[in-house]
């Protein structure tokens, strides 16, 4: 693990940089929020690139690596947080190799599903991306041995959770499909614990709730990553000089329904890359 970096070589104003394929990572910003108030923040949407979980390996780690390069170059972070799964479970390693500031990855939280299930089945729900990758297989064998855990793909319901940020009606049916997918499974029954492994979910997890009904417990990796970042900053100065700010890789007629929302995240400003 990173140690804590010195605190007399960051300036105050340094921001933490937040990264997402979309505004699935407000659900960390949230989080990181609350353990730490006062640290400026710049949150990027790589919106021009969503979906990640319907591309490849190779283009992910290509783009992330790419992207997450120039922008750190450009905006100096203290701090990256790759707020997606998708995106840390194929690029973590590749951006690390190419970065020098600490970068704090999202991996899916079976850890502690595992330690809450009563049934002994887990749910998991993902990017097809995300639930077919070697990285979710070692933390299974690792962490969730003597258990059943069924994972699903679930594209539809990151664009339902970009569609309900602007404020549009999303049909039940997509929430519904989504949990027939796991229940159909062998053993789909006994689910009590779902792992919500892309950061767009936990925005959607009441709608989530209504169609798995009572008794299904959830868990995202939000607040661990919240206490790593806290962890990594330690003794560190925070001065916000400037309004946190939202960039986008594309601006289109799809940011600006996003305004009310970003701005409810403490992100006060929005613009390009």
């Amino acid at each position: 693990m990173t140690d804590p970096v010195q605190a007399e070589s960051i300036p105050p104003s340094a921001p933490l940089l937040l990264f997402d394929s979309g505004v699935g990572g407000l659900s960390v910003l949230a989080r990181v929020r609350a353990a730490l108030p006062q640290a400026p923040v710049i949150y990027v949407a790589d919106n021009a690139g969503l979906p990640y979980g319907t591309k490849t390996e190779a283009q992910i780690a290509a783009r992330v690596s790419g992207l997450l390069g120039r922008l750190t170059e450009r905006l100096h972070p203290r701090l990256v947080c790759i707020a997606c799964n998708t995106a840390s479970t194929i690029a973590l390693a590749s951006v690390r190799e190419v970065l020098e500031v600490p970068i704090v990855g999202t991996v899916p939280a079976i850890k502690p599903a595992a330690a809450m299930t009563r049934s002994g089945v887990i749910g998991l729900l993902g990017t097809e991306a995300t639930i077919r990758q070697g990285y979710v297989d070692r933390l299974e064998a690792e962490f969730a041995r003597g258990k059943t855990l069924l994972r699903h793909g679930a594209p539809e319901l990151v664009a339902a959770a970009e569609a309900r940020l602007r404020g549009e009606r999303v049909d039940p049916a997509v929430f519904a499909r989504a949990t027939d997918a796991l229940r159909r499974q062998p053993g789909g029954e006994a689910i009590d614990t779902v792992v919500l492994a892309c950061t767009h979910f936990p925005l959607i997890e009441a709608e989530l709730a209504a169609a798995f009904g009572p008794g299904v417990a959830f868990i995202d990796g939000s607040e661990g990553i919240a206490r790593r970042i806290a962890h990594l900053t330690q003794g560190q100065a925070f001065a916000r000089i400037h309004a946190d700010t939202a960039l986008f890789t594309r601006l289109d007629d799809t940011i600006a329904p996003l305004g009310p929302i970003l701005m409810s995240y403490g992100l006060d400003e929005a613009g390009g890359v």
